[in-house]
């Protein structure tokens, strides 16, 4: 790819979505509360437009601010996926916002900042710029886990999102001021070159600290401490968010540093990535079975899915990329489904999240019913729908590595998992049925539809997004 200073076209997207968010921010501040929906537009739209330039064809692909920034397939596919998390959660988060009074223009601008980190994460190429948009999500995303100031639970989640982040971000700091004393280099490709196959103690001990970052980020074990309170605590908006944009944007650059900065010791971080691995989907398996709330469920959950994603990069093959990069997509979809299908059970007026306010759904309301059984089928990773093929092809590109041990953990975790996927479809089928919920709004309803028609119809067109996540992967080899 060809490398220059400093190159526009290459960069034009995140450029598009910084001078919008900074015109926002001051029409939001002239205009304060009245200017509250049209900025909720706005945003969406901004975001509508950023996204069609991401996937434009006709834009050049480079290495732009002097190496700090590229912009590949790689980088498309991942900031696509990550756009799409942030539209769709400002999209399920207006009517919520109105009904909770949780008022401000300040939240669509936070999503926009945040989502400016992001996109600046995922096309990172040094860790200099890692960390720049690593910091530009993360402090954006500790104002929104505290949004609703006057709740405990939001405030007490905020700040324990808050302590913790800051803790790991530290240490991923402290990890890259290691990588750069010991190659002396921050590029990802001047690493691999001073590393070639034989990496000191230090180099070992500075990527250990920097992968505990992303590692927290991407919630998995033993960094996933903050995760069912975050997910319970913030407003279910919010929760959407952290589940779907950030999450991606820490998988995306954990997966281009290992591969790009750390070929030559794959063995190593192999064996730190088949630990987390491992202890995510235990932990993902097991703790989410004696819970009530359904948002918690969905952290557990996360973390479970975190694991299996991981067994991909452990491969540490081309396959083995492509079919992480086929986890996170289908991932991000069923959890959109999910969580506008929580954002539909409202019952006079109220918020409810516990399982036990889905009893005997399928009577009260046959379609949400259906298309939430659906994203609980896919989560299992029941055939014939998109969940199954995402873990075949993660399970698959692990076999090919020889990684037999951990794809046998990853099939016994996944039955067990299943579980407490298929309790919540026996009580919406089975059980007594609840007092119905109010009727949700249309948006939240065709998120819900579109999310379940999708993970149905993969298994007749797979090809767009395999071959696409084949390009993307190919791209960092």
């Amino acid at each position: 790819m060809h490398e220059t200073a400093i190159s526009l076209p290459v960069i034009l997207p995140e450029v598009v979505l910084a001078a919008g968010t900074l015109a926002l921010v001051l029409y939001g501040a002239l205009r304060g509360e009245r200017g509250s929906n049209l900025i909720n537009e706005i945003a969406v739209g901004l975001l509508g437009l950023v996204f069609i330039l991401m996937v434009a064809r006709n834009r050049p692909m480079g290495v732009t601010f002097y190496g700090s920034f590229a912009d590949d397939a790689f980088t498309r596919f991942m900031s696509a996926l990550a756009l799409v998390g942030s539209l769709v959660t400002l999209l399920l988060s207006v009517e919520f916002m109105r009904q909770e009074r949780i008022g401000g223009f300040e939240f669509p601008v936070l999503i926009l900042l945040s989502t400016l980190g992001i996109l600046m994460l995922i096309s990172a190429n040094d860790f200099i710029a890692l960390y720049l948009g690593f910091e530009l999500m993360s402090l954006a995303l500790y104002v929104i886990a505290a949004y609703r100031r006057h709740d405990l639970r939001s405030t007490e989640a905020g700040l324990k999102y808050f302590v913790l982040g800051a803790l790991s971000s530290g240490m991923m700091l402290y990890g890259i001021s290691l990588i750069y004393g010991y190659s002396g280099s921050v590029a990802f490709s001047a690493v691999a070159n001073a590393i070639h196959d034989h990496a000191s103690i230090g180099v070992l001990f500075g990527l250990v600290f920097a992968l505990v970052g992303l590692a927290f980020k991407i919630s998995v074990v033993p960094f996933h401490m903050w995760t069912p309170d975050v997910y319970e605590g913030v407003p279910t908006p919010v929760t959407t968010f952290f589940a779907t944009a950030p999450k991606i944007a820490a998988m995306a650059v954990l997966v281009r540093v290992v591969i790009t900065a750390f070929p030559g010791i794959a063995n190593d971080w192999r064996q730190i990535l088949t630990f987390v691995s491992i202890a995510s989907m235990v932990l993902g398996a097991f703790a989410a079975i004696g819970q009530r709330n359904f948002k918690r469920l969905m952290a557990y959950s996360a973390i479970g899915h975190m694991g299996y994603a991981l067994v991909g990069l452990a491969a540490g093959t081309v396959e083995g990329v492509q079919s992480v990069i086929i986890y996170m997509t289908i991932y991000v979809v069923m959890t959109l489904g999910t969580f506008a299908a929580i954002l539909s059970m409202r019952r006079a007026g109220r918020a409810v999240e516990t399982m036990a306010d889905l009893a005997g759904l399928a009577r009260t309301d046959p379609a949400m019913a259906f298309f939430l059984a659906a994203m609980m089928f896919s989560l299992a990773g029941v055939p014939p729908l998109a969940g199954f093929f995402a873990k075949f092809y993660v399970f698959a590109a692990a076999i090919k590595a020889g990684l037999y041990g951990l794809s046998v953990i990853g099939v016994l975790a996944s039955c067990v998992a299943a579980y407490y996927y298929l309790r919540i479809v026996k009580l919406m089928y089975f059980d007594e049925p609840a007092p119905a919920f109010d009727r949700p709004s249309p948006v939240v309803r065709i998120v819900l539809a579109l999310s379940a028609l999708m993970i149905i119809l993969f298994v007749f067109l797979p090809s767009p997004i395999t071959n696409a996540a084949m390009a993307a992967a190919q791209s960092l080899f």
